[in-house]
């Protein structure tokens, strides 16, 4: 459990040892990985990458943890991995006490359906949708009846201060508007988990600064369990109940924003 401004909170996610190595001779790789040998060798010997190595991590419920590193760093490969759009070659990932490597199709379904949704830094807005209709995407895929996605897309978009654009269609909108449709769209799924893959690096830098702290005033109504990577120290800082820096694929530090500012 970690203490968090008087709060205890529990561990909702726990990755352990986690590897993922791309190349087609991954499985070679990997072998070689597990018998000591560099990853120079590995790369030299089959061109395969080692793009996450033996990560362990703990994320704790209703925190927001940001991952921060260069390009490159293995971020964004690490947190495609909590809802397996990438599947490591080692490791565990146990989410409220289940590993979800060993997840069938119809677990993972669920699991991406009802647990966790992933916020990416495109939007990914459906252009010929309204914003009411994006906003319903997720639900309407569940089969959620017309008139309850309506209701629930109507308040998430309320919620993200966009009462009155429910009818307008993206390409009207703003880079700062389109995000919050994207956030919009996720919280209407009602998820536990945010996977949020640098947002807002896209965004100009005062829509940037308003973005942020209207993530932290929705975290306070909400109270998600959230992901966050960014290349950003100060977006890092600025966001993070704690702060995993990450470099050449490993886990170099983490703590709370003090901690880091201060070791």
């Amino acid at each position: 459990m970690y203490k968090n401004g008087g709060t205890i909170l529990d561990k909702k996610i726990s990755i352990e040892n986690l590897t993922v190595i791309y190349g087609k001779k991954s499985e070679e790789a990997c072998e070689m990985l597990k018998n000591g040998d560099t990853n120079q060798r590995i790369s030299e010997q089959t061109g395969a990458h080692i793009a996450v190595q033996d990560v362990s991590l703990e994320v704790y419920s209703k925190e927001i943890l940001v991952i921060m590193g260069l390009s490159g760093s293995g971020k964004s490969t690490l947190l495609k991995t909590l809802n397996l759009l990438l599947r490591p070659n080692l490791g565990k990932i146990i989410v409220d006490g289940d590993n979800i490597l060993e997840y069938n199709k119809k677990q993972l379904r669920l699991y991406r359906q009802k647990k966790t949704c992933m916020v990416f830094q495109n939007y990914g807005l459906l252009s010929h949708r309204t914003v009411l209709k994006n906003v319903e995407f997720g639900l309407e895929v569940e089969h959620v009846n017309k008139d309850e996605r309506r209701k629930i897309a109507e308040e998430m978009i309320k919620l993200v201060g966009l009462s009155g654009w429910e009818d307008q269609y993206p390409e009207v909108l703003s880079g700062g508007m389109q995000q919050r449709v994207g956030l919009a769209r996720a919280f209407a799924n009602q998820p536990d988990i945010l996977l949020m893959d640098e947002p807002f690096s896209a965004l100009d830098p005062l829509i940037r600064d308003q973005m942020q702290i209207e993530l932290l005033q929705l975290q306070t109504k909400l109270k998600k369990t959230i992901v966050f990577i960014t290349h950003d120290i100060n977006e890092a800082f600025i966001l993070g109940d704690r702060i995993a820096i990450m470099k050449d694929g490993a886990i170099q530090q983490i703590g709370t924003p003090r901690e880091i500012m201060m070791n």
